[in-house]
């Protein structure tokens, strides 16, 4: 619910929620794209300042395996995006951290590429973390080609007929990355060297502009081996189901570590959101703001009908919140509403899916007062003490902030079931039973409820007035989980308020929190540790860049595939296929 907060010094425009609300991670875990997702944003900035995306070279075999340069043209920068295509077995093929080859590989370059900067790249791109790469490289990243979906496109545009319905909506994109790395790993530019860079200084923003160019590459890769095959008789595939497909994504635990080490950076992108919401629900909500929210309602509505998933608790989740948005759209076509608190306050018993596609759409449509958010998600990380600090001070901090840990019994062994520890081949975080699996010798330090717990153990009977830097220097193991305590007095949403070593404890909705911050859509959980989603679905090409929103991706209406068909392909080529349930309104 909306809430006053006196406790934090967040307020400055309406309301803002509680921190065990905002950082349950059941909620977290229900979260989808908004404006201020990584993706939007940087659409938006690259229609504002009018990038151009261009192929640069083209230099692919008849059987589609080769390599491919895009420039990438800024107001003040250049880059290339080099991809490698090779052939791979079907074997070969695999989504998880542990594979040795890929479809693709492709790095974003700042500048020019030389014949001596692209020898090194075509050596080194294709072997990911065996490779050895520049400062010049931002992002080094591989992707996989859904056979599916790929064979039928080239098979279907090959032969001038447009693809089946059911298969681009069961899948929604061509490739799918399984790796996005940037920030110095590899030997690639660390988050530095981005902070002088004005195109890509926002979080992630290089990553998502290489995805981004991916996907347009995906296009024009089944375009060429369409008319590699058919000849004349090839077609493109008509635009809106171009728009349709984005890039897929396959992302496990790697993302969890990121999210309790950058409690900064967590709580600036969750703090922002929330100055957002605030901002938004203190306005009226007038009729033509209600009539727009129906809109985006039934989208989102079509949107989880649409969304293929194999997890029964996310088809479980989809359904509930088809039903229960069914009903907020009869209650606001009935007037029942004129101030977004009181919608909000009345959503409350919904499921968390429910009431943050609520709060998306409401963000949707204020753009003036939420997209200045998306200038100020990058944060200072550093964690300090103040001198003088007394062991009074941080129990106050303790017994107030964290009441969520200490309330932990960690005698228990359900609540240190799992310990985390990092692979030394690939550098990805595992998950371990403890006494059962070896490496808990070198578990990471992402216990953040135990370390909480035994700090508070550790000062209870110390003396209230003894100074913090006395008992560090008796007690140095405590050095870092009590800088983290003091500087997150400052920042109220950088704990996730979860003990991740808890026999209960679900890493997905931690992976979801991030994706969606990311941009991501279409959530399909394939265990409770890794999660397929699409980025980009719905967006626009790179030769239509536009600043309007495209929130919850839905197959195209009808009526519009028929027009551009006819436009397009004088023979009238139907789209095949059973029929969808699309979005009425969707021009």
């Amino acid at each position: 619910m909306i809430n006053n907060l006196g406790s934090t010094n967040l307020m400055d425009n309406g309301t803002l929620r509680e921190p065990d609300i905002v950082m349950n991670p059941s909620r977290l875990g229900a979260m989808h794209q908004s404006r201020l997702s990584f993706v939007r944003s940087l659409v938006r900035r690259m229609a504002r300042q009018k990038w151009t995306i261009s192929q640069s070279e083209w230099a692919l075999d008849g059987q589609g395996f080769g390599h491919v340069i895009y420039r990438i043209d800024t107001l003040e920068n250049h880059y290339h995006l080099l991809i490698f295509s090779d052939e791979i077995a079907n074997d070969e093929r695999n989504d998880r951290v542990i594979a040795q080859k890929w479809d693709i590989t492709f790095a974003l370059v700042h500048g020019d590429v030389d014949s001596g900067l692209f020898s090194r790249l075509k050596d080194n791109v294709p072997l990911q973390e065996a490779g050895r790469n520049c400062s010049q490289v931002l992002v080094l990243a591989r992707a996989n080609k859904s056979m599916r979906v790929f064979e039928h496109l080239v098979d279907s545009l090959s032969s001038g007929m447009q693809p089946q319905r059911d298969i681009l909506a069961s899948v929604g994109y061509i490739l799918r990355t399984t790796a996005v790395y940037g920030n110095g790993k590899f030997g690639i530019a660390d988050f530095e060297v981005l902070k002088q860079n004005l195109d890509f200084e926002p979080s992630f923003s290089a990553q998502m502009c290489a995805v981004y160019v991916l996907r347009q590459f995906s296009l024009d890769w089944v375009h060429y081996l369409a008319k590699q095959r058919g000849g004349d008789q090839a077609v493109e595939l008509i635009k809106p189901l171009q728009r349709y497909l984005g890039v897929g994504n396959a992302t496990g635990l790697g993302m969890v570590p990121y999210l309790i080490n950058h409690p900064k950076i967590m709580d600036r992108w969750l703090s922002q959101r929330e100055h957002a919401i605030a901002a938004t629900s203190c306005q009226p909500l007038t009729q033509a703001k209600s009539t727009s929210l129906v809109k985006l309602l039934r989208r989102a509505v079509i949107h989880l009908q649409q969304v293929i998933t194999i997890d029964t608790n996310q088809q479980e989740k989809n359904r509930l919140s088809v039903q229960e948005l069914d009903t907020l759209i009869s209650r606001l076509t009935q007037e029942l509403y004129h101030q977004w608190q009181t919608l909000i306050q009345d959503t409350q018993t919904y499921s968390y899916e429910s009431q943050e596609i609520v709060i998306t759409c409401m963000l949707e449509l204020y753009p003036d007062l939420v997209d200045k958010y998306e200038l100020t998600m990058n944060a200072d990380e550093a964690l300090c003490l103040r001198p003088g600090l007394l062991i009074e001070e941080i129990l106050q901090i303790l017994q107030h902030r964290y009441l969520w840990a200490l309330n932990i019994d960690f005698s228990l062994a359900k609540s240190s079931h799992w310990f985390w520890y990092r692979s030394k081949d690939k550098e990805e975080p595992r998950m371990g039973v403890r006494g059962v699996e070896p490496g808990d010798e070198q578990e990471m330090s992402l216990d953040i409820a135990r370390q909480v717990s035994r700090l508070h153990q550790a000062l209870i009977n110390k003396p209230v007035s003894m100074p913090v830097s006395e008992f560090l220097l008796e007690q140095p193991q405590y050095r870092s989980i009590t800088r983290r305590v003091w500087a997150m007095t400052q920042c109220p949403l950088g704990d996730i308020q979860v003990n991740l070593l808890d026999k209960q404890t679900l890493p997905m909705d931690l992976l979801r929190c991030k994706l969606a911050m990311f941009g991501a859509t279409k959530f399909d959980p394939r265990s409770s540790r890794w999660v397929r989603v699409t980025l980009f679905q719905g967006a626009p090409m790179s030769d239509e860049l536009h600043t309007d929103e495209w929130l919850f991706p839905v197959f195209p209406q009808e009526g519009l595939l028929q027009n551009q068909l006819q436009n397009q392909l004088p023979q009238n080529n139907a789209i095949p296929g059973s029929s969808l349930t699309t979005n009425p309104d969707e021009a």
